[in-house]
């Protein structure tokens, strides 16, 4: 009797002393956790549309945002709320003391504005609808002379004219790739497609020879810069490379 009071004593006793380890082993973490694990830099990355500022008050978005360890299994765990234009947002953990955000933007090829929605309507390189949003990014193309039935959001623009998109791609992915990217683009039919750069129009004419015609133009842009009126490249082709620039007086 006695010697089982004794063993039941000295296993309490083992029990309480792996209580006070544990504890302390937590405390422990706990004041590393606290105190190394704090937000002194934060790195943005992949970031056009949103300045880093605004990206990180996105992501640093609530009381315990000062710990670095807290936002990353934060982050790692859920997922953030959905912003307009960006596709996913990847919160890393550089250092204790340093974040890094890696920002994927949505890739936009050109905007329709839709007037039943009141909408820009922006679309990807395979004419898949990525946006509908009232703002107007900078460095993305209006294309207009488009009639479009419904917009469904990622799903392909759903056009009268099935031909004009797959033109209108080519044509907006080749500008991108000699980064002669216009403000708006004008279809009229698939021999009249015309490009806007603020006072200069480009009559491109029809989307036959378009990778010639795209590299001529990266040649005259530099030439005619400044100028207001229009060039006319709707004629040219590999037998007759006449170009001529109509010059409009301001």
């Amino acid at each position: 009797m006695i010697r089982d009071n004794r063993r039941k004593k000295r296993r309490v006793k083992k029990f309480l002393v792996t209580l006070l380890v544990f504890a302390a082993i937590l405390g422990i973490l706990a004041l590393i956790i606290i105190n190394v694990f704090t937000v002194k830099d934060v790195e943005v990355k992949g970031n056009k549309l949103y300045e880093g500022d605004q990206i990180e008050e996105w992501v640093l978005n609530d009381e315990y945002s000062w710990n670095s360890l807290y936002v990353y299994l934060k982050y790692r765990f859920f997922d953030m709320q959905e912003v307009p234009f960006i596709d996913t947002i990847e919160v890393g953990l550089k250092t204790p003391h340093t974040l890094t955000i890696q920002v994927y933007e949505k890739g936009l090829l050109g905007y329709i504005y839709m007037d039943s929605l009141g909408q820009n309507v922006y679309f990807d390189k395979d004419g898949f609808v990525v946006e509908t949003s009232s703002e107007i990014i900078e460095g993305v193309p209006q294309i207009s002379g488009l009639t479009c039935n419904q917009v469904v959001l990622y799903e392909k623009l759903d056009l009268e004219n099935k031909k004009a998109l797959t033109e209108l791609l080519d044509v907006t992915q080749t500008l991108k790739k000699y980064a002669l990217v216009p403000e708006t683009i004008a279809y009229k039919n698939a021999d009249s497609i015309k490009l806007s750069y603020g006072a200069v129009t480009v009559n491109l004419g029809s989307a036959d020879n378009l990778t010639e015609k795209v590299k001529r133009l990266e040649e005259i842009m530099p030439n005619i810069e400044g100028m207001q009126g229009t060039l006319h490249m709707e004629k040219w082709s590999e037998e007759t490379t006449d170009i001529t620039f109509r010059k409009e007086e301001s």
